[in-house]
């Protein structure tokens, strides 16, 4: 099969078909909600043209102030821990934390949730300061065709992000990318995405579609259509049958989650988890996946889940704003 002439045929419903099939023998109907834990707004490049904290860094005179506070994110841990999701990486711009800074929270993380940590924190060389707190390294490589790379990603080399998952691997470290679909690829440009999952023996790609910023290049940009997004996805797993894939979608594009699922999705992210738990669109997620024929892994919608004891000094007071965030004002709860 040529996967890329019947994403180019709109051949869309017999990938998916098949797709489905293999993503059930090989990894079964388990679906997982992921969680993405930012560490800060700030990066010290601000130049990728599709992000969000390009528009940001001209406004931040004071990158400490663009931090998150430590207790936040490790009651944000936490939070996810009793929710039943995964994380899906600590994430942050470049310059905003040490790398000694990172393990600590990485670190703490893995024993609030018994899990080590996949990091999304930028290209680096100090990768052999990370021990048994990091299960594997992710590399933002966002588009794959080299040129179209150069002009989204100015400083960030792909040469250099190989030369990081290469060595991630020598490390004992799984390695990970992400994808961006809608930046201006073309079906054509999956073989670089498959030369760089064949050749770097990637174990995990997140999928996200391009969700258009103001004051960004892309801000009139219209999100990738869903079953070229699919599509893709199920070309990707077809091709790739034992990989993990997770998929990303927002709150306007919840229709997307069922067929990415068939698609080969194991995994879901990219949601406001505070404002969506227990509304209607945390409901519309449970409901997608309950159609995908799929069994999901963690709740968007039980408020039986969010209370339990702080797992380190100092976190409660996070923990409860978080809490209060996910029940303010949800009367659903009362019928």
């Amino acid at each position: 099969m040529n996967l890329i002439q019947n994403i180019k045929d709109k051949k869309i419903l017999e990938l998916i078909q098949e797709a489905n099939q293999i993503t059930l023998t090989k990894h079964g109907n388990n679906i997982t909600l992921e969680r993405a834990i930012f560490l800060s707004w700030w990066c010290d490049k601000g130049d990728c043209s599709f992000c969000y904290m390009s528009s940001q860094k001209p406004l931040i005179r004071d990158p400490k102030k663009a931090r998150r506070r430590v207790e936040a994110i490790l009651a944000e841990a936490e939070m996810v821990r009793r929710m039943g999701w995964n994380i899906e990486f600590l994430s942050g711009g470049y310059g905003a934390f040490t790398t000694s800074e990172i393990k600590n929270i990485a670190t703490e993380i893995h024993q609030i949730t018994a899990n080590p940590v996949w990091l999304n924190v930028g290209i680096t060389s100090e990768l052999t300061a990370y021990g048994g707190e990091v299960i594997g390294i992710t590399g933002a490589v966002e588009v794959a065709n080299p040129e179209l790379h150069r002009k989204i990603c100015p400083s960030k080399p792909l040469d250099d992000i190989n030369a990081m998952l290469t060595e991630a691997g020598e490390l004992g470290f799984k390695k990970a990318i992400t994808i961006i679909l809608g930046l201006g690829e073309t079906p054509e440009d999956m073989q670089y995405l498959w030369e760089i999952i064949d050749h770097q023996g990637i174990d995990r790609v997140i999928f996200y579609s391009l969700n258009p910023h103001p004051d960004t290049p892309y801000a009139d940009t219209p999100q990738p259509a869903s079953l070229y997004y699919a599509g893709v996805v199920a070309a990707t797993r077809i091709k790739f049958p034992k990989l993990e894939i997770i998929t990303g979608t927002w709150v306007d594009n919840l229709a997307n989650i069922g067929p990415l699922i068939l698609a080969g999705s194991n995994g879901i992210t990219k949601f406001p988890l505070f404002k969506m738990f227990g509304t209607r669109y945390g409901r519309r997620v449970e409901e997608e996946v309950h159609w995908a024929g799929r069994k999901l892994m963690g709740t968007f919608t039980d408020p039986a889940c969010l209370e339990g004891e702080s797992p380190r000094d100092g976190l409660e007071p996070f923990l409860k704003r978080y809490i209060k965030s996910c029940l303010n004002n949800k009367t659903e709860y009362k019928v």
